[in-house]
């Protein structure tokens, strides 16, 4: 498989200095939207479905002509892992042995062998999180790094990665039931990758889960969480089956990952004052399809943030609209159960669909969509990717829409 990077057209300006593919870990929360083509779902979601980006066939037995559909696997990849508070100084707490911590919002662990022989031909991944010690909503994620094959860690700002799903914490009080909340998304585009020999040859494929929480609110407000720093627990498993044929993709070229997007500071956009922002990468050879992968969320929490009002989202390929949306569920209802913490989003008592579609962004509990954009049929060379948002404000320099990219091709 092909492994390109990307060149932000804003990068090549005077303010290089500014640009940073970094993962921010101190955004505050996150939101999820349902449209057909995004990839995300929630276990009690009701406006989400799959996306059926790159060439997965329907009701297929794999990619393996007249032998049987192998049997479902489930595969544990974290499982209850602790995370502290994100502000803080990494903590030196006991973590599972192949497990590192990056910072106390960021772990990761290397697929073994044996585990990536269990991925068939389709992929759900799955998180669930549990309740400690922060009860307010935060945003979490998974990404898929590419290490250096037989490297016992890396730094993440070094390594080609990808986000894979992102998701927000619901206002959980870990002495209230229910005490854990799932997610999950849709994700056989990624078995080209996991598959891939000229990848296997060269990378080890490191899972990475982020989950950022502070305690100071439950330090407060939650019994039992008087002087504690852990925040939430954290699992990560795989769902893989063969129900399907394989998605066929060669090419594979990380683009962004969490970067920040608004219209204040530099290097966000492309100009200040505006919120629009231009990739420009390079196919390194024609295709006969290709797709981006795109994940944003909108976050603002101040009066009149970004987090509550909802903007017309349109993405644009060599020039041409390739995808229109806007964030939001029609309703949060769903989600209400996992709040076990009194909030302000969520009120006293149910709120109708009108209510949740003048005010939300995204759902406390929810998943945040991955978006397949489809491209088809292009050249090789360069070709310019372009999100624009004509009508966020950032009142007072405030919120940002963390911005996630990448391309696959065949």
């Amino acid at each position: 498989m092909n492994l390109r990077r990307a060149i932000p057209s804003f990068c090549l300006s005077a303010l290089l200095a500014a640009c940073t593919n970094e993962q921010r870990s101190d955004v505050g929360t996150g939101g999820g939207t349902g449209t057909s083509e995004s990839t995300g779902s929630a276990s009690a979601a009701t406006g989400a479905s799959a996306g059926t980006g790159g060439s997965g066939g329907a009701g297929g037995t794999g990619g393996s002509g007249e032998e049987p559909a192998l049997g479902p696997e489930e595969v544990p990849v974290l499982e209850n892992i602790v995370f502290y508070d994100g502000y803080a100084a990494t903590v030196d707490e006991p973590i599972p042995d192949g497990v590192i911590r990056h910072n106390n919002s960021l772990v990761a662990t290397r697929l073994t062998e044996k585990q990536l022989a269990k991925v068939q031909t389709t992929l759900k991944v799955r998180v669930v999180v549990g309740a400690l010690c922060d009860n307010y909503d935060r945003i979490g994620s998974v990404n898929l790094a590419l290490v250096p094959k037989g490297a016992q860690t890396y730094v993440s700002s070094e390594v080609d990665r990808i986000e894979v799903a992102r998701f927000v914490t619901p206002f959980m009080n870990m002495n209230k039931q229910p005490t854990t909340v799932p997610y999950e998304w849709e994700a056989s585009n990624l078995v080209p990758i996991l598959k891939d020999p000229d990848l296997l040859a060269d990378h080890d494929f490191w899972f990475e889960l982020s989950i950022f929480g502070v305690p100071y609110a439950a330090n407060d407000e939650v019994a039992g969480c008087a002087g504690r720093d852990d925040t939430q627990l954290g699992s990560l498993l795989l769902y893989t089956d063969s129900t399907q044929e394989a998605q066929d993709f060669s090419v594979l070229l990380p683009l962004a990952i969490g970067e920040d997007f608004n219209n204040y500071a530099v290097g966000a956009s492309d100009k200040v004052g505006t919120t629009r922002k231009t990739i420009s990468f390079e196919l390194p050879a024609d295709t006969q399809n290709a797709q981006l992968v795109l994940i944003t969320s909108n976050h603002g929490a101040n009066q009149r943030g970004e987090e509550y009002i909802r903007r017309e989202h349109y993405v644009y390929v060599d020039g041409e609209l390739a995808l229109q949306y806007k964030p939001g569920r029609t309703s949060c209802e769903p989600f209400r159960k996992y709040n076990t913490q009194s909030n302000g989003i969520y009120g006293l008592s149910p709120r109708s669909d009108e209510v949740w579609q003048s005010s939300s962004n995204w759902c406390p509990g929810d998943v945040i969509d991955t978006r397949i954009v489809p491209w088809g049929a292009a050249s090789a060379g360069m070709h310019e990717f372009v999100i624009d948002v004509p009508d966020a404000t950032f009142v007072d320099g405030q919120g940002n829409f963390p911005f996630s990219l990448y391309a696959q091709a065949r």
